[in-house]
């Protein structure tokens, strides 16, 4: 385990032009100038790529990049411009130039807690997040070797679960694939400092601890999300102070009773005050989080899945589910049509395929009604991601309720301890 502060590379935009505004002073590695102001970094500049800068006071000067995307291909995607501390790599990849931030880890969980949740939060929230935060990012950076590990193809079966694996250039990067960094254009409170260094283990190693905007009502085991793999700090937890018996939801019947009923938990909450406080503004944009629907009529649900997998399945007459994880999150959905029949996992690969963005999350019924003389799909779902570790507007009413970060985390991660790690 790390006994110093490591410094990480986090990739932030990738374009065909990339424009900064450094402030303050700021000098170049390779030829020991001096730049401030406006730059431009262009594609066509074969000595674009491989250049460094780094401020020269790192208390004052930062960088700023315009049109950031944020929550990239999700309902909420957007543009922004973005401010950094610390240094700023260009590099070239497939589709163009991208900056890439390098930065202390305290300084870049700074920023990640009041990316992912509100500065405004309950502090024992934001304690619980950097620690989780923190784990997740040294577990990542602990991996040997790039998981590209996937099950073998088979006629009937398009199953793929999506990682970091694509990051072959940085360490992370600053969307929702890796965990939300925005820079200094949002910035914590002391949250970061009050519990440097601190991490989840289990069996001596740091844990890979996931989160997700809300379970639902019960959290995802990790072997139905990603890699067959079973973490035992990542298993499924029922979000509430004192939790009912809750049946097996891997079984058709009861995940079905589950989704359509409103269980009382931690993240069933629709109080507005508290998810202003919490949420950052884009994030309130979605209310409907706990339990939620959407319809398709039949032809647009065809051509929609036709669009979103690149596979012809002609009209579709059925989606049908073949297996599901233990919070009721679909990993295996059959989609039956008049050309192709095809089964599709895991979660993530289902939520793209029933969605111009994601599908809030793959724990979902369907039912049919036909009207108009066309039938309609009706998908009825709970929780919003793929609900595996801390819930994170669960976490929040647990803090709201007065709950300690010690134990929202001994919550969310069973068997998990604390260590400070440097």
């Amino acid at each position: 385990m790390a006994r110093q502060e490591p410094v990480i590379s986090v990739g932030i935009v990738t374009a065909s032009r990339i424009a900064v505004r450094f402030t303050g002073d700021f000098s170049e590695a390779a030829s020991g100038g001096f730049v401030t102001g406006d730059a431009i970094f262009d594609t066509s500049d074969d000595t674009a790529a491989g250049r460094e800068f780094f401020p020269v006071d790192s208390a004052t000067g930062f960088f700023e990049l315009c049109d950031v995307v944020i929550g990239k291909e999700f309902h909420w995607e957007r543009r922004e411009n973005q401010s950094f501390r610390g240094g700023l790599r260009i590099i070239r990849e497939e589709g163009g130039l991208t900056a890439v931030n390098v930065v202390g880890i305290e300084e870049y969980l700074r920023s990640v807690i009041s990316s992912e949740m509100s500065a405004a939060s309950p502090p024992e929230l934001l304690k619980a997040h950097a620690v989780i935060s923190r784990s997740w990012l040294f577990a990542q950076l602990a991996e040997e070797e790039i998981k590209t590990t996937l099950p073998p193809e088979t006629a009937g079966e398009m199953i793929r679960w999506f990682d970091r694996e694509e990051h072959a250039n940085f360490d992370v990067c600053a969307d929702d694939h890796c965990q939300r960094y925005q820079g200094i254009t949002r910035i914590s409170n002391p949250a970061v400092d009050a519990t440097r260094g601190e991490v989840l283990t289990a069996a001596g190693e740091i844990c890979d601890a996931r989160y997700g905007k809300c379970c639902g009502g019960a959290t995802e085991a990790f072997e139905h999300v990603w890699a067959t793999d079973p973490h035992a700090y990542l298993t499924r937890v029922i979000d509430a102070e004192n939790p009912l018996a809750v049946p097996d939801l891997t079984q058709e019947a009861a995940a079905r009773t589950w989704i359509l009923a409103r269980p009382d938990a931690f993240c069933h909450t629709s109080d507005p005050d508290t998810l202003r406080m919490v949420l950052n503004n884009y994030d309130q944009e979605t209310p409907d989080f706990f339990r939620w629907q959407v319809e398709y009529a039949q032809s647009a649900l065809s051509e929609l899945i036709r669009r979103r997998t690149g596979i012809d399945f002609g009209l579709v007459s059925a989606l049908e589910p073949i297996e599901r994880g233990v919070s009721g999150r679909l990993v295996k959905l059959r989609i039956v049509g008049d050309r192709r029949t095809m089964v599709i996992g895991k979660e993530l690969m289902i939520r793209r395929a029933l969605s111009e963005s994601h599908l809030y999350s793959s724990a979902f019924v369907v039912d049919v009604e036909t009207r108009d003389t066309e039938p309609v799909f009706i998908l009825r779902g709970a929780g919003w991601g793929h609900g595996v570790g801390l819930c994170q507007i669960g976490a929040a009413m647990m803090a709201r309720r007065g709950k300690s970060y010690e134990e929202i985390l001994a919550h969310y991660y069973p068997g998990a301890m604390r260590e400070r790690i440097y």
